[in-house]
């Protein structure tokens, strides 16, 4: 199915917030790269409460595959790809180092530090003070680094979860956090990044990013829905279809070719990280996507955008299959249905997404859609469970 798109280095990331709006974001790799040998290895996109469970004082070379779930931000690879998403973690230093005023002289809260690599540009940006809260065994790592860096008198490092842990200072002038995941809410730390906001932040106070949207778009992709979906149809001449049907409710993470773009992209929600409470992020969108030529559709795909509204100038970045690459990559979900679309037909229907009441890490989708064109004629409800 996949193919990486090839990007030109200097080119624009766009989104559209909304149907009449067209926001620009100067590309994050246009400024300069992240200096190697800093002794800074990488920072925590999107760690759960539960990461906390782990007994062990520090990262051990013994940690079992049970503790991997629980305490999957204590590996150093996962800290490593996200670092190395330069899209990620170039547009969060430029945000800090081309917008000082909302850092200098102020008090800022990390939410979700990882090694602690925001914190330190934070520092580096000139912050009175930097607490850089993390839950996993990563935060006996960042206590490392701060001090081979040379911030210790700069940034606190605090190990434990947000909602029990007791910040030092009363407020906070700004939170920063890089909180999203996967389908912007799988597995993410959004009710974290809030729980502080509504206990530490002080009036006015800024929060980075401030601004998320995700947003629905339809795709061909017979090639490997072929090899992925239909292969149970017949597996060395067994009939191993019941699999199948599970196989159609697991949204496929994955980098979509724009090239497989049959529709247009349509905003689903927008969420103002400043002023939304957690139950915002349950919601039902409906949504309409127009076809741009003849074609086939195997799935839709949801990808998201993130901008921090606050700055000089607007920057963020998308997550888009139109936009560079990054380690969030897209959400594919496959539908049971081959939709043969035209031109100008549309695609209608509604979205519902809400956290598993069992295990609010994970997301639940309810995606109803249809199609009454002149080839196909069609109404379905699908459910698919992101695990």
């Amino acid at each position: 199915m996949t193919k990486n798109s090839n990007h030109n280095e200097n080119e624009f990331i766009s989104f559209e917030p909304n149907q009449n709006t067209k926001i620009r974001f100067e590309d994050a790799d246009e400024e300069e790269e992240v200096a190697e040998g800093s002794g800074v290895a990488g920072e925590e996109a999107a760690q759960d409460e539960s990461m906390c469970d782990a007994e062990a004082s520090d990262v051990a070379d013994d940690t079992t595959s049970a503790d991997y779930y629980f305490d999957s931000y204590s590996h150093f690879g996962i800290h490593e790809e996200m670092l190395k998403d330069v899209v990620r973690t170039k547009t969060y230093q430029n945000v800090i180092y081309q917008n000082k005023f909302l850092i200098k002289d102020k008090i800022v809260l990390d939410v979700g530090a990882g090694t602690g690599i925001l914190s330190l540009f934070c520092a580096k940006a000139g912050a009175a003070h930097v607490y850089a809260v993390e839950c996993s065994q990563m935060a006996d790592m960042a206590k490392e680094i701060v001090k081979a860096n040379g911030f210790s008198d700069v940034i606190t490092v605090l190990k434990g979860k947000i909602e029990e842990i007791e910040l030092p200072t009363p407020k906070v002038d700004v939170i920063i956090s890089e909180w999203m995941g996967y389908f912007l809410l799988f597995e993410n730390m959004l009710d974290s990044v809030l729980y502080a906001r509504n206990k530490w932040l002080v009036d006015g106070g800024v929060v980075l990013p401030d601004k998320a949207s995700l947003h629905l778009t339809a795709i061909e992709d017979s090639e490997y829905k072929e090899d992925k979906i239909e292969f149970w149809n017949s597996v060395y001449g067994f009939d191993m279809s019941c699999i199948k049907k599970k196989a159609m409710m697991e949204p496929l993470v994955d980098t979509v070719d724009q090239n497989q773009i049959v529709t247009d992209s349509r905003l689903l929600k927008t969420m103002d990280i400043s002023k939304m409470s957690s139950g915002d992020a349950s919601f039902t969108a409906p949504f309409k996507l127009v076809a741009q030529r003849n074609d086939y559709i195997h799935a839709l795909v949801a990808y998201f955008d993130v901008s921090f509204t606050m700055c000089h100038k607007l920057q963020g970045f998308s997550t888009g299959p139109k936009s560079r690459a990054t380690h969030w990559k897209q959400t594919v979900l496959y539908l049971e249905d081959v939709l043969t679309i035209c031109e100008g037909e549309t695609i209608t229907g509604t979205m519902s997404v809400s956290p598993n009441k069992k295990n609010p890490r994970d997301i639940d989708i309810k995606l109803c859609y249809s199609l009454n064109g002149q080839h196909s004629k069609i109404s379905r409800t699908q459910h698919y469970k992101m695990r």
